[in-house]
């Protein structure tokens, strides 16, 4: 009886699956030293070269405060640079930061490859694209 509540729970089955491709994310980007967010941070400014920050919580769905603790220990270790313009941040990858990013890519790709493993190459991308548009319907609402 219990084991159904958590069934039909949108909130337990979220977190569960988060916890478990947590997992799985952090065992794949493990080579970089770097946890699966930092490493899409670097992605995301390696793609975009003078990103504001502002730009970038949107992009990776964080609040700008955890932008900004996450950014500066970036910089801290020597991975980004920042200029301002203003009052506006933009960050840049270091040549540190650009050594990285064919291994970032290659782990992306593995756990791509880890989850399609178990789920099937069709169900896993389907999923992500279902929980991609669930989340951003919820976000808007809440927004609203």
């Amino acid at each position: 009886m219990l084991d159904n509540y958590f069934k039909g729970c949108l909130y337990f089955s979220a977190n569960r699956l988060s916890r478990l491709i947590t997992k799985m994310a952090e065992e794949e980007f493990s080579p970089t030293g770097l946890s699966p967010t930092y490493a899409f941070i670097l992605m995301a400014v390696y793609e975009k070269e003078g990103i504001s920050q502002k730009e970038l919580a949107e992009i990776v769905h964080l609040h700008q405060s955890t932008i900004t603790r996450l950014i500066e220990k970036l910089v801290g270790k020597g991975f980004l640079t920042n200029q301002t313009s203003g009052r506006t941040s933009l960050f840049f990858s270091t040549d540190k930061g650009k050594q990285l990013q064919d291994i970032i890519e290659t782990c992306w790709g593995n756990l791509h490859k880890r989850y399609a493993e178990i789920l099937g190459q069709e169900k896993g991308d389907a999923l992500t694209l279902e929980l991609y548009e669930t989340s951003d319907l919820l976000e808007d609402h809440l927004k609203s």
